[in-house]
């Protein structure tokens, strides 16, 4: 499986709602605002890529190659969150373009953005 960016959000959302507790594919759902039906699709094509694991209860954890690929995203959303907060766009807009331009950022633009960040703080 190719990771796309749908893949890489549904990663980054397991990870962001497992620090509150046991992720389940409702969670996962209701946090992205779409069908439970198309998460269990999703969800199960990540499981067979060996990206997540479901165990008996229903619970979903990353796996270590699942777990790189959400913390990269993660670290990308922050970052360009802050950044855009610092130059002067509002808490909610700066997440909802961070969320949209993580998945297609160069590395390079990424990290000048983080250097800068560094650099300020």
């Amino acid at each position: 499986m190719i990771i796309r960016e749908s893949a890489e959000m549904y990663l980054e959302t397991v990870l962001v709602l497992g620090q509150k507790g046991p992720v389940h594919a409702v969670e996962i759902a209701r946090h992205l605002k779409i069908s439970k039906p198309s998460v269990s699709v999703a969800i199960h094509n990540l499981e067979s890529e060996k990206y997540i694991i479901i165990d008996e209860e229903g619970h979903i954890s990353l796996l270590p190659k699942g777990k790189e690929i959400a913390e990269r995203i993660y670290e990308r959303h922050t970052v360009l969150t802050e950044f855009f907060v610092k130059i002067g766009v509002s808490e909610e807009n700066a997440s909802a373009d961070a969320c949209k331009i993580e998945h297609d950022i160069s590395d390079e633009s990424f990290y000048k953005i983080r250097e800068l960040l560094e650099k300020l703080n």
